[in-house]
């Protein structure tokens, strides 16, 4: 062996300090993929001004607070067949009647959140029940700089949803949020939020997602107040991270 085989070679970091953290968020179930399939659909063609998807989103938008079928004219819409399409495709054993509640709440909220929104997504991919509350009481004291951040009424709301004991009184309860968000043009991921629902109707499931809840509510409130010491724009940013698999209840997670 030669002087120059001896001699050490450069070795390359195991990681760059400059790399994204990675993306914990559990991947959309078949609840969530349906109404990310049957939202993302109906919002571009909505956003351009397509006569049919105008008029979906107004028959859907009577849905919301209601619950799956209960309205035969919306046979067709809410999603459920795109539902039955990812369970055909997949395979994935759910239960059926609660996904079904889940994505048709999921998406008549969505098409009550989009209405008259022509430039912008109420479905986003970056938001959360909980995150987006809080980023509205941040708008309103933005507004009313007397006024204090922890807004009671809507904080009260939120725990009002987390505090539900039938699909019928959570399906009530988000659409006065909803309504109070659409005002302010706070988005909200949709696919995410039918996911929970799915969850939260199993007793075994319920509460993780309302620790979820409560988690997205307290973490954004942190990421928000980084943001403004900052002078960026994180402060409307919700938790992205949360594992899948937290054995404390986190995104993904059962009880």
């Amino acid at each position: 062996m030669t002087t120059a085989d001896r001699s050490p070679q450069p070795t390359q970091p195991a990681c760059s300090s400059t790399a994204p953290p990675p993306d914990r968020r559990r991947a959309p179930g078949p609840a969530g993929q349906a109404a990310g399939r049957c939202i993302s659909r109906l919002q571009g063609r909505y956003h351009q001004d397509n006569p049919a998807a105008v008029a979906d989103l107004a028959r859907l938008r009577r849905g919301a607070g209601k619950t799956a079928h209960q309205l035969q004219d919306h046979w067709g819409l809410g999603g459920l067949e795109d539902l039955a399409e990812v369970i055909a495709a997949t395979g994935a054993d759910v239960r059926r009647e609660h996904a079904e509640e889940a994505v048709y709440l999921a998406v008549t909220l969505w098409a009550l959140h989009q209405q008259s929104l022509r430039d912008s997504n109420m479905h986003h991919t970056k938001g959360s029940l909980g995150g987006a509350v809080r980023t509205l009481m941040r708008k309103k004291q933005s507004e009313d700089p007397s006024e204090d951040e922890l807004n009671e009424p809507l904080r009260t709301r939120l725990v009002r949803v987390g505090t539900a004991e039938s699909i019928e009184s959570v399906a009530v309860r988000l659409r006065e949020i909803v309504l109070l968000l659409r005002g302010e043009q706070v988005p909200l991921d949709y696919a995410r939020l039918a996911d929970q629902l799915y969850r939260w109707q199993s007793r075994t499931e319920r509460a993780a997602v309302r620790r979820e809840w409560g988690r997205e509510f307290h973490l954004a409130a942190a990421t928000g107040k980084a943001g403004r010491e900052s002078g960026g724009a994180a402060g409307d940013s919700i938790d992205h991270t949360l594992s899948a698999d937290a054995e404390d209840g986190g995104y993904g997670s059962g009880e």
